[in-house]
Protein backbone atom coordinates (compact mmCIF):
# COMPACT_ATOMS: atom_id res chain seq x y z
CA UNK A 1 0.00 0.00 0.00
CA UNK A 2 1.27 3.62 -1.19
CA UNK A 3 1.45 6.58 1.00
CA UNK A 4 -1.59 8.28 -0.29
CA UNK A 5 -3.90 5.15 0.61
CA UNK A 6 -2.98 5.37 4.50
CA UNK A 7 -4.37 9.46 4.20
CA UNK A 8 -7.23 9.99 6.17
CA UNK A 9 -10.51 12.51 6.56
CA UNK A 10 -8.73 14.65 9.02
CA UNK A 11 -5.98 15.21 6.52
CA UNK A 12 -7.88 15.85 3.75
CA UNK A 13 -9.96 18.65 5.94
CA UNK A 14 -6.23 20.18 6.92
CA UNK A 15 -5.50 19.88 2.88
CA UNK A 16 -9.60 21.98 2.41
CA UNK A 17 -8.21 24.30 4.76
CA UNK A 18 -4.93 25.31 3.29
CA UNK A 19 -7.08 25.47 0.24
CA UNK A 20 -9.18 27.97 1.24
CA UNK A 21 -6.24 29.99 2.76
CA UNK A 22 -4.53 30.06 -0.30
CA UNK A 23 -8.27 30.63 -2.16
CA UNK A 24 -8.50 33.65 -0.05
CA UNK A 25 -5.26 34.91 -0.96
CA UNK A 26 -5.73 34.49 -4.70
CA UNK A 27 -9.26 36.18 -4.23
CA UNK A 28 -7.79 38.98 -3.39
CA UNK A 29 -5.37 39.30 -5.77
CA UNK A 30 -8.19 38.81 -8.57
CA UNK A 31 -10.49 41.36 -6.84
CA UNK A 32 -7.58 43.49 -7.61
CA UNK A 33 -6.94 42.67 -10.93
CA UNK A 34 -10.57 42.68 -11.83
CA UNK A 35 -11.59 46.05 -10.09
CA UNK A 36 -14.43 43.85 -8.27
CA UNK A 37 -15.06 41.85 -5.77
CA UNK A 38 -14.55 38.04 -6.19
CA UNK A 39 -14.67 35.50 -3.34
CA UNK A 40 -13.15 31.79 -4.14
CA UNK A 41 -13.59 28.96 -1.75
CA UNK A 42 -13.00 25.12 -1.66
CA UNK A 43 -15.50 23.12 -0.81
CA UNK A 44 -14.16 19.94 -0.99
CA UNK A 45 -10.84 18.20 -1.33
CA UNK A 46 -10.50 14.61 -1.94
CA UNK A 47 -8.30 11.25 -3.07
CA UNK A 48 -9.88 10.04 -6.47
CA UNK A 49 -8.44 7.15 -8.68
CA UNK A 50 -7.18 8.19 -12.10
CA UNK A 51 -10.49 7.03 -13.82
CA UNK A 52 -12.32 8.85 -11.17
CA UNK A 53 -10.42 12.08 -12.08
CA UNK A 54 -11.33 11.99 -15.99
CA UNK A 55 -14.31 12.02 -14.61
CA UNK A 56 -14.63 15.09 -12.78
CA UNK A 57 -14.23 16.39 -15.81
CA UNK A 58 -16.60 14.79 -17.97
CA UNK A 59 -14.22 12.20 -19.57
CA UNK A 60 -10.40 11.88 -20.86
CA UNK A 61 -11.39 13.70 -24.32
CA UNK A 62 -12.97 15.84 -23.13
CA UNK A 63 -11.83 19.51 -24.15
CA UNK A 64 -10.70 21.46 -21.45
CA UNK A 65 -8.20 24.91 -20.52
CA UNK A 66 -5.08 23.61 -18.67
CA UNK A 67 -2.98 25.44 -16.48
CA UNK A 68 -0.24 22.84 -15.54
CA UNK A 69 3.49 23.08 -13.57
CA UNK A 70 6.10 21.53 -12.05
CA UNK A 71 6.60 21.77 -8.89
CA UNK A 72 10.26 21.55 -7.23
CA UNK A 73 12.04 21.98 -3.79
CA UNK A 74 11.44 19.76 -0.43
CA UNK A 75 8.31 18.40 -2.98
CA UNK A 76 8.66 17.69 -7.06
CA UNK A 77 5.61 16.88 -8.94
CA UNK A 78 2.84 18.23 -11.57
CA UNK A 79 0.51 20.53 -10.83
CA UNK A 80 -2.81 21.36 -12.64
CA UNK A 81 -5.57 23.36 -12.43
CA UNK A 82 -8.25 22.35 -14.93
CA UNK A 83 -11.22 24.69 -16.38
CA UNK A 84 -14.13 23.43 -18.68
CA UNK A 85 -14.24 25.77 -22.02
CA UNK A 86 -17.60 27.49 -21.38
CA UNK A 87 -16.63 28.44 -18.00
CA UNK A 88 -13.06 29.36 -19.46
CA UNK A 89 -14.62 31.51 -21.90
CA UNK A 90 -16.65 33.47 -19.25
CA UNK A 91 -14.21 34.47 -17.01
CA UNK A 92 -11.80 35.62 -19.16
CA UNK A 93 -14.24 37.36 -21.41
CA UNK A 94 -14.84 39.47 -17.99
CA UNK A 95 -11.49 39.31 -17.27
CA UNK A 96 -10.37 41.30 -20.70
CA UNK A 97 -14.09 42.87 -21.03
CA UNK A 98 -14.71 40.87 -24.22
CA UNK A 99 -17.79 39.13 -24.58
CA UNK A 100 -16.91 37.28 -28.18
CA UNK A 101 -13.54 35.82 -26.56
CA UNK A 102 -13.74 32.40 -27.29
CA UNK A 103 -10.95 29.63 -26.59
CA UNK A 104 -12.57 27.37 -29.23
CA UNK A 105 -12.16 30.21 -32.29
CA UNK A 106 -8.48 30.10 -33.38
CA UNK A 107 -6.68 31.97 -33.26
CA UNK A 108 -7.02 31.90 -30.14
CA UNK A 109 -6.74 35.79 -28.65
CA UNK A 110 -3.21 36.48 -27.36
CA UNK A 111 -4.79 38.89 -25.30
CA UNK A 112 -6.85 35.80 -23.88
CA UNK A 113 -4.33 33.70 -23.08
CA UNK A 114 -2.34 36.30 -21.26
CA UNK A 115 -4.86 36.64 -19.09
CA UNK A 116 -5.47 33.19 -18.43
CA UNK A 117 -1.63 32.43 -17.77
CA UNK A 118 -1.85 35.31 -15.08
CA UNK A 119 -4.90 33.76 -13.86
CA UNK A 120 -3.27 30.16 -13.66
CA UNK A 121 -0.14 32.75 -12.18
CA UNK A 122 -2.50 33.72 -9.16
CA UNK A 123 -4.01 30.51 -8.26
CA UNK A 124 -1.13 28.12 -8.40
CA UNK A 125 1.39 30.20 -6.63
CA UNK A 126 -1.81 31.20 -4.04
CA UNK A 127 -2.06 27.43 -3.40
CA UNK A 128 1.16 26.57 -3.21
CA UNK A 129 2.27 29.17 -0.74
CA UNK A 130 -0.77 28.36 1.58
CA UNK A 131 1.02 24.94 1.07
CA UNK A 132 4.46 25.94 1.94
CA UNK A 133 3.50 28.07 5.11
CA UNK A 134 1.42 25.22 6.69
CA UNK A 135 3.44 22.40 6.47
CA UNK A 136 6.76 24.38 6.11
CA UNK A 137 8.20 22.91 3.22
CA UNK A 138 10.14 24.72 0.64
CA UNK A 139 8.24 24.87 -2.51
CA UNK A 140 8.97 26.35 -5.88
CA UNK A 141 6.44 26.32 -8.68
CA UNK A 142 7.48 26.90 -12.25
CA UNK A 143 6.34 29.20 -14.85
CA UNK A 144 2.40 27.71 -15.30
CA UNK A 145 1.96 26.27 -19.31
CA UNK A 146 -1.50 26.82 -20.83
CA UNK A 147 -3.07 24.14 -23.09
CA UNK A 148 -5.98 24.26 -24.54
CA UNK A 149 -6.35 19.97 -25.53
CA UNK A 150 -8.33 16.84 -24.04
CA UNK A 151 -8.00 16.78 -20.59
CA UNK A 152 -6.26 12.90 -21.10
CA UNK A 153 -3.68 14.68 -23.14
CA UNK A 154 -2.97 17.26 -20.53
CA UNK A 155 -2.80 15.00 -17.62
CA UNK A 156 -1.08 12.60 -19.21
CA UNK A 157 2.94 13.78 -18.21
CA UNK A 158 1.94 13.89 -14.20
CA UNK A 159 0.15 10.06 -14.49
CA UNK A 160 3.48 8.76 -15.96
CA UNK A 161 5.46 9.29 -12.74
CA UNK A 162 2.86 8.75 -9.90
CA UNK A 163 1.71 5.64 -11.52
CA UNK A 164 4.60 3.93 -9.85
CA UNK A 165 3.34 3.52 -6.73
CA UNK A 166 -0.39 4.63 -6.58
CA UNK A 167 -3.43 5.36 -8.78
CA UNK A 168 -4.90 8.48 -6.71
CA UNK A 169 -4.60 12.50 -6.99
CA UNK A 170 -5.39 15.21 -4.85
CA UNK A 171 -8.19 17.06 -6.21
CA UNK A 172 -8.60 20.48 -4.66
CA UNK A 173 -12.49 21.47 -6.46
CA UNK A 174 -11.99 25.45 -6.24
CA UNK A 175 -15.09 27.52 -6.76
CA UNK A 176 -14.84 31.18 -8.29
CA UNK A 177 -17.64 33.91 -7.94
CA UNK A 178 -18.51 37.56 -7.99
CA UNK A 179 -19.85 37.49 -4.80
CA UNK A 180 -22.94 40.21 -5.41
CA UNK A 181 -23.80 37.63 -8.22
CA UNK A 182 -22.56 34.29 -6.81
CA UNK A 183 -25.08 32.15 -7.65
CA UNK A 184 -25.53 33.06 -11.73
CA UNK A 185 -21.98 33.21 -12.75
CA UNK A 186 -20.05 31.05 -10.17
CA UNK A 187 -17.03 29.20 -12.13
CA UNK A 188 -16.03 25.81 -10.68
CA UNK A 189 -12.44 24.93 -11.67
CA UNK A 190 -10.39 21.64 -10.09
CA UNK A 191 -6.75 21.40 -9.08
CA UNK A 192 -5.41 18.13 -9.28
CA UNK A 193 -1.84 17.69 -7.36
CA UNK A 194 0.54 15.21 -8.22
CA UNK A 195 3.53 15.09 -6.31
CA UNK A 196 6.09 12.35 -7.45
CA UNK A 197 6.53 9.00 -5.75
CA UNK A 198 9.65 10.12 -3.57
CA UNK A 199 7.73 13.30 -2.26
CA UNK A 200 4.37 11.31 -0.99
CA UNK A 201 6.10 11.08 2.28
CA UNK A 202 7.20 14.49 2.78
CA UNK A 203 4.06 16.41 2.22
CA UNK A 204 2.13 12.84 4.44
CA UNK A 205 4.96 13.12 7.28
CA UNK A 206 4.20 17.21 7.39
CA UNK A 207 0.95 16.46 8.13
CA UNK A 208 0.94 13.73 10.43
CA UNK A 209 0.63 10.83 8.68
CA UNK A 210 3.73 7.97 9.90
Amino acid sequence: MGQIEKITSLHLDVLKEIGNIGAAHAATSLSELLRKKIDMHVPKVEMVSFNDMMEHVGGAETVVVGIYLRIEGDVDGSMFFILPIAQANRFIQRLINDPHFNFNEHPISEIGLSAMQELGNILSGSYLSALSDFTGLKIYPTVPGLSVDMFGAIISIGLIEISEVSDHVIAINTSIFEEDIKHRNEVQGHFFLLPDPESFTSIFKSLGVS
